[in-house]
Order: C-alpha cells, then sequence, then structure tokens
C-alpha cells in the first residue's frame, strides 16, 4: 500500500479483522554503557527514527516509576535501550537534542516529560504523528489505529502493562517494544508522503 486510505477512520472491529503484524528485523537490546556509545554512532547515520519509550505502569494513585526502556527504530533494526540498565547518557541526550534526526512518534510529550526526569535536556526534531494525521485530515491518533489505517495490520498491545524492568525482557516485550517504535517510523514515512 503505496497511498493514503481514502478512509478517515476504522473501528475496532475493522482492526480487529487485520492480520497481525510485528517487527521482524533485527532487535539490539542493549543493557551496558559501553555499547549505547556504538549503537549512537549508527542511529546518527539516520534522518528519521521511529521512537518510543516504555515505563513499567503503576498501580497505585500517586506513585510513578522512571522510563525504563528507550526504543529506536531504523529501517532495518531497532534498539532496545534499558535505561533503567544504562542512565541516561551523554550520546543519548546529544541524540534527544539532535534537531537534524526526525523522532518520529505517538504522545511524545508524555515520552520526553519522562526522559527529563531522568537527566535535563533540550529537546529537538521530535515530530508527534498525531499532529501530522491530523493535518492529513485523519481522525485516529493512536498507534494502533494508525498502524491498520496506514499499515494494513493489528498490532498487538498484550505487553504494554508488564515489568519493563524485570531482569531480562521476554520475547512478548521485545517483539511488542521493537514493532512500536518501528510502526512509528513506518506511518512517518507515510504521513510525510502526503
Amino acid at each position: 500500500m503505496t497511498h493514503l486510505p481514502n478512509k478517515t477512520t476504522i473501528s475496532n472491529e475493522e482492526i480487529n479483522d487485520l492480520p497481525l503484524g510485528a517487527f521482524e528485523g533485527k532487535v539490539s537490546v542493549i543493557t551496558n554503557r559501553e555499547k549505547v556509545e556504538k549503537a549512537f554512532a549508527e542511529i546518527s547515520k539516520h534522518k528519521m527514527v521511529g521512537f518510543d519509550t516504555e515505563t513499567k505502569p503503576v498501580f497505585v494513585s500517586g506513585h510513578s516509576n522512571k522510563v525504563a526502556l528507550l526504543q529506536i527504530a531504523l529501517p532495518e533494526k531497532v534498539y532496545l535501550i534499558r535505561l533503567n540498565e544504562t542512565g541516561l547518557t551523554q550520546p543519548i541526550i546529544d541524540f534527544l537534542e539532535n534537531e537534524s534526526i526526525l523522532k518520529a512518534g505517538v504522545a511524545l510529550r508524555d515520552d520526553i516529560k519522562g526522559l527529563q526526569k531522568l537527566h535535563h535536556y533540550h529537546p529537538a526534531g521530535f515530530v508527534e504523528l498525531a499532529h501530522l494525521s491530523k493535518e492529513a485530515g485523519l481522525e485516529v491518533e493512536s498507534v494502533k489505529k494508525l498502524t491498520a489505517l496506514l499499515l494494513g495490520f493489528r498490532i498487538s498491545k498484550s505487553a504494554q502493562t508488564s515489568n519493563w524492568e524485570a531482569d531480562t525482557l521476554n520475547e512478548k516485550q521485545i517483539s511488542y517494544a521493537a514493532t512500536d517504535a518501528w510502526v512509528c517510523l513506518e506511518i512517518f514515512k507515510k504521513l510525510h508522503k502526503k
């Protein structure tokens, strides 16, 4: 599908009829600072990336957890950086402040705010897909609905509220996290063409 659909919205029933899709490329889970530098040397060669973060959910009012995972999608590879183990290092801060690398995602304000709690930085180059979809005349804003409408498949959200601070991420979490960032990149490409 190379063009935007004539539809501007999609129902949950229509989404459920679509095939399940997931990122099938290479996923690199990074847990130490040395590998962070190497990862961002590759990431910085790209002009646009898919972007997302994950935080361990809180089920008690008034409590909050820190961002545990940063997901960055390149066309053929997704980096999952375990911030609860690496911290927000200088290469990551440089990336977050780099206006020449477009970072596409949904609900970015929350991601940016969550990352600011780890270390203050001046965000640059962030592209909110919900705004782009509105400008394109679409009536959907969530990653789930944008994926269905623009990419023609549905994504699993079953790992969304799992423990992102677990000692080891399971396959379901890795697939979910990689897919979320990758579809942001693919949605951005579709909306960007328009």
